[in-house]
């Protein structure tokens, strides 16, 4: 039994010493590759940093468009609704004058409707 234990603990200390060889050194070329995917995938997120800017600028330049053109449909709005509440006092002023004017002919008349009637009752 002592001649078993041995040759299996000798079988494990070689299989573990065999499995703890030393790792392979890259190839150059695989050392170049790995350099010039890095460098691609920096050149990507520059360019990518780049078009987010871009993008970015755009959209301000957007809006600040978009701000302006409903400021001055705002002041447009704005003009119309005054100029439609001045000509509807306009209007107002208008049709007071000629109500005072219609009642002030409507007195005249009366008046010489009055006056026509005395002078034929006075003859």
């Amino acid at each position: 039994m002592n001649k078993l234990l041995a040759a299996l603990l000798a079988t494990l200390f070689a299989t573990a010493s065999f499995a703890q060889a030393s790792a392979p050194t890259a190839s150059p070329a695989v050392v170049k590759a790995e350099a010039k995917a890095d460098k691609a995938a920096v050149k990507a997120d520059a360019a990518e940093a780049k078009a987010d800017v871009k993008a970015d600028k755009k959209v301000t330049k957007a809006e600040a468009k978009a701000d302006k053109a409903k400021a001055k449909a705002d002041k447009k709005a704005e003009t119309a609704t005054i100029k439609a509440d001045a000509k509807a006092d306009k209007v107002k002023v208008e049709a007071g004058a000629d109500k005072a004017k219609a009642s002030a002919e409507a007195t005249a008349t009366k008046a010489e409707g009055k006056a026509d009637v005395k002078a034929a009752a006075g003859k």
